[in-house]
């Protein structure tokens, strides 16, 4: 059977859920503190998926301003009833734990009828139950219960635990309205049960909840019951189902979701990391690097043995899988030359939903219609450091080794004004190469942004020769990243680079549950800025 490439959505895609209608897969990830929010990919076997839309694509469903980093949309799940799709969802308005600072959310959900259709999905309806990773799940005589996950109401917090546990409750649907107060059934030693989903198979109720945190402590637990919802639960005798230690290539391993095949064969999407490893033979344990993509989508193939569940027939996730499709190639060579006047194709995202679109309400920041092949940015008053809606679009980093380029038409005639490229961690951790005016006021520099640790940072400044367009590009590889710039036909003048150690750090307030991004900018520090920053296109070509 041939091997394909584990994770299977590579790149930012973190807490996975998976539905089947008919021969037709749906996928939904985690978009955080990004606009347009719910990506909705699409497949026919599993391995071979497309980006096909996203749920949360107008402000009136997601209001993303000023969150921290971790903020924003977290853990969806896709369910279809009826002939109609729902996603589940929250929005942390704040999040940051440094602080002991949660806004605990709603939840919602919103539907569709025909998840290819853009801008098919319904306004949010909100729930009751406070919480986060929302699960639904219709029994047998039509009840439909909501999972969510929050702190204990009586949690002792001088345990030093966070006291995160699963509560169910019955619903309206049509309403979000609770029908009862919701009941604890599963509170884990770790302190923190979360990620749950409940499905029925046979004669028994499932109940999969994640455990540990999403580090790496994370693993998969599955429990049943014979009676309900509520339970009791028996704990599985395989359990975890999925774990990982720190010297294995995929780690983090948890927060899974099941599918059954239109063949029989029952299968799990789960989140996942794949730090890069430093051989170090002789020395014990290896090093492994923090990797950018941050969480992602793996695939296993669950059996079934005494009716439970046996995840990757009990051993450690790899990075590839059987399966049966023909093999992907592995290269990879990527371009948009903005050639659709309308909007940006699928795959970019905003910090925020102040440039929704060539016409947001809020303000006009780009337009693929006022320059012929062009990406034409007008830059906002706040920069990259900012917590508001600085005038970036970003795509995921999905290949270790590879260049980003770009080409920038950009005059600027005001001080304090920028544009150009970034790779992108969080506010507090990135790195950029821009166009800035010169000293003398005629002339133009380059100025290159590099952290130093989280939320500090220092510059880099070169004087261009000429006022044409200007090449920009990120060179990236597993240790580091290093940016560059070119005038006219000549070679890149390659700057200094910045470690994936500091690339990846933690910001100061929020958490890092992204991945890289890698993006095109303009901005005006507390101005708006009154030239046009005009880019031909945005390339990534794998090493």
């Amino acid at each position: 059977m041939p091997l394909h490439q584990n994770p299977i959505l590579p790149g930012f895609n973190p807490d996975p859920s998976i539905v089947r209608v008919k021969d037709d897969f749906f996928l939904v990830t985690s978009t955080f503190e990004y606009f347009p929010g719910l990506p909705i990919y699409h497949s026919k076997d599993l391995i071979k998926w497309t980006l096909v839309g996203h749920a949360l694509t107008r402000p009136s469903q997601l209001n993303l301003r000023t969150g921290e980093p971790g903020s924003g949309i977290w853990a969806p799940t896709i369910r279809y009833k009826d002939n109609v799709f729902y996603i589940t969802s929250c929005l942390w308005t704040a999040y940051s734990p440094q602080q002991n600072v949660r806004v605990w959310p709603r939840g919602f959900y919103v539907s569709s009828i025909d998840p290819l259709k853009a801008d098919s999905w319904s306004e949010p309806v909100y729930f009751d139950q406070p919480g986060f990773d929302q699960d639904l799940f219709w029994d047998d005589d039509g009840t439909v219960y909501l999972s969510t996950c929050h702190r204990m109401l009586d949690h002792d917090m001088s345990s030093g635990l966070k006291g995160f546990a699963v509560h169910v409750s019955k619903i309206d649907l049509s309403t979000g309205t609770s029908l009862n107060s919701s009941q604890v059934v599963r509170k884990s030693p770790s302190g923190v049960a979360e990620g749950s989903h409940i499905i029925k198979r046979g004669e028994y109720y499932y109940l999969f909840v994640a455990e540990g945190g999403t580090e790496s402590g994370h693993r998969e637990m599955v429990f049943r019951s014979g009676n309900c919802p509520y339970g009791p639960w028996e704990a599985g005798p395989n359990n975890p189902l999925i774990s990982a230690t720190t010297q294995d290539d995929v780690q983090n391993t948890g927060h899974a979701d099941l599918v059954e095949d239109a063949a029989g064969q029952w299968w799990a999407v789960c989140l996942a990391v794949r730090p890069h490893r430093q051989n170090t033979t002789g020395q014990g344990h290896d090093h492994f690097l923090p990797s950018p993509f941050g969480r992602e989508t793996f695939l296993m193939k669950v059996d079934w043995h005494d009716e439970w569940p046996v995840f990757n027939k009990n051993e450690k996730l790899r990075l590839t899988i059987e399966a049966d499709p023909e093999p992907l190639q592995a290269a990879f060579e990527w371009q948009d030359n903005f050639a659709n006047s309308k909007d940006l194709d699928l795959g970019w995202y905003h910090k925020s939903v102040d440039c929704p679109g060539p016409h947001t309400p809020l303000k006009r920041e780009y337009s693929l219609a006022e320059r012929n092949h062009h990406l034409r940015l007008w830059g906002g008053p706040y920069d990259l450091r900012s917590l508001e809606s600085p005038t970036v679009v970003l795509r995921r980093q999905t290949f270790a080794r590879g260049i980003w380029e770009t080409r920038l038409d950009f005059l600027p005639h005001q001080p304090h004004c920028e544009a150009g490229t970034v790779v992108y961690w969080n506010p507090y951790t990135f790195s950029s190469i821009g166009i800035r005016k010169g000293p003398n006021g005629e002339s133009r520099v380059i100025r290159l942004t590099r952290p130093t640790a989280p939320g500090e940072f220092t510059h880099v400044t070169r004087l261009l020769r000429y006022m044409g367009s200007v090449r920009l590009a990120v060179r990236c590889s597993e240790m580091r990243f290093t940016l560059g710039y070119a005038e006219l036909d000549e070679d890149y003048t390659w700057l200094e680079p910045v470690s994936m150690d500091l690339m990846t750090a933690n910001p100061p307030r929020g958490m890092a549950f992204t991945g890289m991004m890698l993006g095109l900018y303009a901005f005006g520090e507390l101005q708006q800025c009154l030239t046009p920053a005009d880019f031909a296109f945005a390339s990534f070509k794998a090493e």
